[in-house]
């Protein structure tokens, strides 16, 4: 009898490890195929420039748009671990927002800078591209290059120190040092480039095409009566990045993870048609930077 009950308590004992082992093998199966590894979806804080259509910007309804948002959103809906909350804010508290961790990463066609690298971290993969031109009254638009704008001995709207375009015109200034473009930085992150140059204050200045062409182009631009007065030449197309969080090297990793998926889908040449009304991504040979 003794002998019989051992053996019917061992067979209890394995039936209650077997029920047990089932349990953490359902709960496994369960988290890999939500994504969520057993934790908590963490929630992140994206913070974009609101003020900088087609790039990112507040729509009619007060939902955050534009192609960095978009492709954002993209991003997030690949990262089942992530939750993404958009913030609207200027350029300059998403630059230091990240920085100081209030947000985990930002989005505002960011340029990359040796000077950012040392207060964020860069991605492998860059978000988007962006077409870098010049502003200029239309009786200088023979003027299509940064050399020729040196050359005339034209005159540049400040662009602040810490904005990625300030380093651009450094950057060429350094690598021509016999052919140097008068720069001079600004108090505020940018001067109103279009106004500037209608009103001549300056000969020219530097600005994205998106925003020209939203500005300028559109018939409900606020320049609109200035599409006859001034001109943008394209003189670079630039990659553009997300801005993380020097502590956020896990997250910048699975945007990377995400991003590349994206692109051999297309999604970035088909948000850039949709926001900048070309694809970007046909010149992606050439861009040097």
């Amino acid at each position: 009898m003794v002998h019989n009950k051992k053996i019917v308590s061992v067979l209890i004992l394995s039936l209650v490890f077997i029920l047990v082992l089932s349990g953490c093998g359902s709960s496994a199966t369960t988290a890999a195929v939500d994504g969520s590894g057993g934790g908590k979806v963490r929630t992140i804080k994206v913070a974009y420039d609101q003020a900088s259509k087609p790039i990112s910007w507040l729509d009619d309804q007060g939902n955050p748009t534009g192609y960095d948002v978009e492709l954002m959103k993209a991003v997030d809906e690949l990262l089942p671990d992530y939750k993404f909350e958009f913030i609207g804010t200027t350029s300059d508290d998403l630059l230091l927002g990240v920085e100081q961790g209030k947000y985990q990463v930002g989005v505002k066609n960011a340029f990359w800078t040796q000077e950012r690298t040392k207060k964020f971290i860069f991605p492998k993969e860059f978000l988007g591209l962006s077409s870098a031109g010049l502003v200029l009254k239309k009786k200088n638009e023979q003027v299509k290059t940064l050399a020729d704008f040196a050359t005339a001995g034209l005159t540049l709207a400040p662009i602040a120190a810490n904005n990625a375009q300030y380093t651009i015109i450094d950057e060429y200034n350094q690598a021509n040092p016999n052919n140097k473009i008068k720069l001079k930085a600004g108090d505020t992150f940018g001067v109103d480039v279009v106004q500037w140059v209608n009103e001549g204050r300056v000969d020219g200045g530097v600005m994205i095409e998106g925003p020209f062409q939203k500005q300028v182009i559109a018939e409900d631009g606020p320049y609109h009566k200035f599409a006859n007065d001034v001109v943008y030449n394209e003189f670079a197309v630039i990659k553009t990045w997300p801005l993380f969080n020097k502590k956020e090297q896990a997250f910048a990793d699975a945007y990377d993870q995400a991003i590349k998926k994206l692109k051999e889908a297309k999604k970035p040449n088909e948000l850039s048609k949709q926001f900048y009304g070309r694809d970007l991504f046909e010149v992606l040979d050439t861009v040097k930077r």
